[in-house]
């Protein structure tokens, strides 16, 4: 019986359990349903249990891995092959990256016969067992081209004691671009494995991404979000989250995106950096003002300006009366909001 939530782990956590009747079956589940559970890869809060898988139990002679990424190397579908399943493949590629196996598919031609045919046999199956693995392999990079995935991991795919090879648990992840031509996967959507604050974001069309820091940041652009939270560490500070407000940084999106960073009570100050180019500085500081204003903001709030009538922009948030701290470079907006949210940790 296995605890559903979007998350690896389960089994480490109690989210996996090897039952023999259907009593225990039903204490597991009044165990976990309605619970969330806590995995490495969750945050402190968890995920909740809405849902329990029951499975026939697998009699297990070998576990093997199995999995398709998109590789910007080659900028191909890769599929990878290991005979270490079971575990966590980036340890593998980390300790023993000999044992990591890949085909790279050609998009011309799409996944091969022969390909799945030439894994098979280094991982050492027998005959009957390369078939199996060719005809799995060939379905998989048609799922995954078919449904647009970014990921797509069958970890393990296990050799059964009979000598057949069955898929004992499979993960995918979508390219959210493609998402508006998957009607199938848009169905299967579950807003309760969300973070809430990512959610009301993506409402928005504001990339956010919660983080465990104390220091908000709201910038336009994601190579300059990125740029700003390794300064923001570089000086001592932690960012609470990634927040990309796009070029389209209205009253309106900036006033959801501090709702969205103060929901965070952990955040002690917040950093707005916006550099502007096809949007007006001036803009961006009215709507910084009247998002305070409406918002409330009772943390510390560094902003700083540059590009398209930023000099304008700095003399509207001075000349607002409010409790703005300005910042003249990146490094400058660095070190005021480390200090406004406690210092260097």
């Amino acid at each position: 019986v296995k605890a559903q939530v979007h998350a690896g782990g389960r089994g480490k956590a109690g989210g996996v359990r090897l039952v023999d009747s259907p009593a225990e079956a039903q204490a597991f589940a009044e165990e976990w349903l309605g619970k969330n559970l806590i995995t490495y890869q969750t945050d402190a809060n968890g995920q909740p249990v809405s849902k329990i898988l029951v499975e026939s139990c697998t009699d297990i002679a070998q576990e093997l891995y199995l999995g398709a990424v998109v590789d910007r190397a080659t900028r191909r579908v890769v599929f990878m092959a290991s005979t270490e399943g079971g575990v966590e493949i980036e340890k593998v590629a980390e300790e023993t990256p000999e044992k990591i196996l890949k085909a790279i598919i050609d998009p011309m031609t799409g996944a091969q016969p022969f390909q799945g045919r030439d894994l098979a046999f280094r991982l050492g199956l027998n005959s009957g067992q390369v078939k199996q693995f060719t005809s799995l392999f060939l379905g998989l990079a048609k799922l995954f081209e078919d449904f647009d995935l970014a990921l797509l991991e069958i970890n393990p795919l296990v050799i059964t004691a009979e000598g057949n090879l069955h898929c004992l648990d499979g993960k995918i992840n979508i390219d959210s671009n493609a998402m508006y031509r998957q009607p199938k996967l848009r169905e299967m959507h579950d807003p309760s494995q969300e973070d809430a604050r990512e959610a009301h974001a993506a409402e928005w069309e504001l990339n956010y991404v919660a983080l465990d820091g104390n220091i908000g940041c709201m910038v336009n652009g994601a190579g300059l979000a990125m740029g700003t939270m390794d300064i923001v560490q570089l000086h001592g500070g932690s960012p609470a989250n990634f927040l990309d407000v796009g070029g389209g940084a209205t009253k309106e999106r900036v006033t959801e995106a501090f709702k969205i960073i103060l929901s965070d009570t952990n955040v002690k100050a917040v950093l707005v950096n916006i550099f502007g180019g096809i949007v007006r500085c001036d803009l961006i500081a009215e709507g910084i003002i009247g998002a305070v204003h409406e918002v409330g903001v009772a943390v510390p709030v560094v902003v700083r300006l540059e590009g398209n009538n930023a000099e304008l922009g700095r003399k509207v948030l001075s000349d607002s009366g409010l409790n703005i701290i300005a910042a003249t470079s990146l490094t400058d907006a660095a070190e005021k909001v480390v200090a406004a949210a406690g210092g260097a940790e």
